[in-house]
């Protein structure tokens, strides 16, 4: 796909979010979750991942029924993670009937891949040691 069309089908997906991916944006965008920045609908090699997170290297994808076993996502998280990307990946009704649950997983993950944005540098790490 062309980056102008890549581009175009991005802002229509955002436009056009699921309710379980508007469910999941109100809870991500504005850095809400431990302070990271996701992006929705976000353009990555060939694909569009409903959300990245680009500090952390997460991407997440919310999915309906037509996703179960299907060989074009497992494709697709290949190169996200070929790339550098962990994927977690989402049911709708995990995301419209557990909110909390996904974004605790989610939260672990951003731990695991990327220390919190707020925390002072630990000693070696930036911080004055009195040289």
């Amino acid at each position: 796909m062309r980056d102008a069309a890549k581009r175009d089908r991005a802002r229509e997906l955002r436009r056009d979010l699921t309710l379980a991916e508007r469910k999941l944006w109100e809870v991500l965008k504005q850095r809400q979750l431990d302070g990271h920045r996701f992006r929705r609908q976000h353009p990555l090699g060939s694909y569009i991942a409903d959300f990245a997170c680009l500090e952390a290297g997460i991407v997440i994808e919310v999915d309906g029924g037509q996703h179960h076993d299907n060989e074009l996502d497992r494709r697709r998280d290949r190169y996200m993670q070929g790339i550098g990307f962990e994927v977690l990946r989402f049911w709708n009704n995990d995301v419209l009937q557990n909110l909390e649950g996904v974004c605790a997983v989610i939260a672990l993950a951003l731990a695991e891949r990327c220390p919190h944005p707020d925390l002072p540098p630990q000693a070696g790490e930036g911080a004055d040691q009195g040289a």
